[in-house]
C-alpha cells in the first residue's frame, strides 16, 4: 500500500517497560526534550503484572526512529522495543462520544451507529452517548460522520497494537496435534 501524499506517515513503536512508577513520565519527556510529536500514546499493564506496554505513534517527519529507540533504550525501565509495521499489526482504538442528537436526528445517529458497529452507551432527552471500537481508519470515519450533529464531549484512547499472528505457524501446529 503507497502512502497517501500529504497524509501524515506514522512509525508505531510497542515498548515494554518495567512496570514501576514514573516509567510514563520519563518516555513522554524524552519525547518532549527531543522535540519529537507523539501523534497517539496508550499504556497499560501486559499479562505479567511486572511489565507494561507502551504503544507510541509517533510523526516520521518529526522524529528520525533510530534516534528514538537509542534514546529510549536509556531509560533503565525499557526492556523491548519493536516497530510495528501497520501492514503487519494488528491496531485498534476506541472511540468514546456525547453526540447532540434531537429527536428530528436521532434516527440518523443511531442508522451510522449501526453501519459502523457501534454502541449505545447512554440516551438523553438531547444527546446520545456512543462509543466505537476498530481500526483508527473506520474510528477516524466514524467521528467524521458523527461531526456534523455537534459533539458534547469526544474522548479517543489513542492506538494500541500488537503484530500479527503468523498463519503458516498455527495451521503447522494444528496438523501437528493431529499426528499425536
Amino acid at each position: 500500500m503507497s502512502p497517501v501524499a500529504g497524509a501524515p506517515q506514522h512509525h508505531i513503536l510497542s515498548v515494554l517497560v518495567e512496570n514501576k512508577s514514573g516509567v510514563l513520565a520519563r518516555v513522554a519527556s524524552l519525547f518532549a526534550r527531543r522535540g519529537y510529536n507523539i501523534f497517539s500514546l496508550a499504556v497499560a499493564p501486559t499479562e505479567d503484572e511486572r511489565f507494561s506496554r507502551i504503544t507510541i505513534v509517533v510523526d516520521v517527519e518529526s522524529a528520525p526512529l533510530e534516534q528514538i529507540v537509542k534514546q529510549l533504550f536509556k531509560i533503565i525501565s525499557v526492556v523491548r522495543i519493536s516497530e510495528l509495521d501497520p501492514r503487519h499489526a494488528v491496531e485498534r482504538e476506541l472511540l468514546l462520544a456525547t453526540v447532540r442528537a434531537e429527536s428530528s436526528q436521532r434516527s440518523e445517529v443511531l442508522e451510522l451507529v449501526r453501519i459502523f458497529e457501534g454502541k449505545i452507551l447512554a440516551v438523553g432527552a438531547e444527546a446520545l452517548t456512543v462509543s466505537l471500537e476498530g481500526h483508527p481508519d473506520k474510528v477516524d470515519d466514524f467521528e467524521e460522520m458523527l461531526r456534523p450533529y455537534g459533539f458534547v464531549e469526544l474522548q479517543r484512547t489513542g492506538r494500541v497494537a500488537l503484530p500479527k499472528l503468523e498463519r503458516e505457524a498455527a495451521r503447522l501446529r494444528s496438523l501437528r496435534g493431529r499426528a499425536s
